[in-house]
């Protein structure tokens, strides 16, 4: 086997031909923009195609469910909960609510060089980093050969991620018994590169004199709200005597969106048909449906798609005050369920100033008010 994806739109980074390679010969490289790609061993390779069919990608069906069958809004009963999540602590309940059976969570983290990847989490405080957003596309490397060995010993698992992450553990898992496994996805707005992020935080660390100590990518210095979401972007250094707040980042991903992996664009995730059992995002819009549960400190929003979503939403309600909504609520106000993303026609431009002259010349150049 050449290549596990002929372009790469069609590939996520997901590990899932990795992991299921039976001799080894696929390993995940980073590419000129720091995404994870698989790379294949031709002297190892027995061209068995096991890559090409868990390939989530590559699927007819894309490991998808029928479109999401309920829509909730949700809301987390705790404070301290609430304030420790990037909108309404919809997260915080459904994981307690696993964890309580002697189940683990998987979900994203920083590493200790500020670098996001999944982890695995026994307990509470284990889970609590993962509460908030990482607007980078996480490693997955290793993780699903995790999952399934916690499903083999019988343990209650929620693994939270993008739907691509989420489809291709579908595919690596075909063949287990998936009773005690729970898929949450994430409405995903395009997994920023791991590379951009890292030379984000050189430069911060250049100008500050200091190096970075503290990220939160959605924290709630202002009220949870739409508008606000692209304010409360906060990076501390050694240097600073409390975290400051810097938008930059947020007109990389949102504004130029050059440092969206290819695949973004082509999406065969983003619509209403879910390759998980429960997805959960900000309820946007809450403001005019139902003014009198806009609370600044946040608001989630929770789809259902299966009878497993369903039971894991009910046990977490001792913890999440739920509110069924019809489905058009979040559908006029969630695009990334009608459509992918759509990537900048200079993209390349972006890559080739980012590499002549470096991330702080680029992200001038191409930022939407630099126009």
């Amino acid at each position: 086997m050449e290549s596990v994806f002929e372009r790469k739109e069609l590939c996520c980074g997901c590990t899932a031909c990795e992991n299921s390679c039976p001799a080894g010969a696929i390993s995940m490289v980073p590419d000129r923009e720091g995404f994870l790609y698989p790379q294949i061993d031709q002297e190892r390779c027995i061209d068995c195609g096991l890559c090409r069919q868990v390939c989530p990608f590559r699927s007819a069906d894309r490991r998808k469910e029928a479109p999401f069958a309920h829509s909730y809004l949700a809301q987390h009963r705790s404070q301290e909960a609430l304030m420790a999540s990037t909108s309404g602590g919809a997260f915080t309940a459904l994981s307690d609510a696993v964890l309580a059976q002697g189940g683990t969570v998987y979900g994203a983290d920083f590493d200790p060089e500020w670098q996001v990847v999944h982890r695995r989490a026994e307990t509470p405080s284990q889970r609590d980093r993962m509460r908030f957003s990482k607007y980078v596309q996480s490693d997955l490397r290793g993780v699903y050969v995790q999952v399934r060995q916690d499903l083999r010993e019988g343990r209650a698992v929620l693994f939270t991620g993008t739907p691509c992450q989420c489809a291709g553990l579908r595919g690596f898992l075909e063949g287990e018994n998936l009773s005690r496994l729970f898929l949450c996805d994430l409405i995903c707005y395009g997994i920023p590169s791991p590379k951009i992020w890292e030379s984000f935080q050189r430069m911060v660390e250049e100008e500050r004199g200091g190096r970075v100590n503290h990220v939160q990518f959605r924290s709630k210095a202002y009220a949870w709200s739409r508008e606000n979401s692209n304010k409360v972007f906060l990076i501390g250094t050694t240097a600073d005597p409390t975290p400051r707040l810097d938008d930059r980042y947020y007109q990389l991903f949102f504004g130029i969106r050059s440092v969206v992996r290819p695949s973004c664009g082509s999406c065969p995730f983003a619509d209403r048909a879910r390759p998980t059992d429960l997805t959960i995002a900000d309820y946007w819009g809450v403001e005019h449906y139902l003014p009198q549960y806009n609370d600044p400190r946040g608001v989630s929003l929770v789809l259902t798609s299966t009878s497993k979503g369903e039971e894991l939403l009910r046990l977490a309600q001792k913890d999440l005050f739920t509110l069924a909504r019809p489905a058009q609520e979040c559908l006029s106000q969630q695009g990334r369920l009608r459509e992918p993303v759509q990537l900048p026609p200079n993209r390349e431009d972006f890559w080739r100033d980012y590499e002549e002259q470096g991330l702080a010349y680029a992200l001038n150049k191409y930022r939407p008010d630099a126009r």
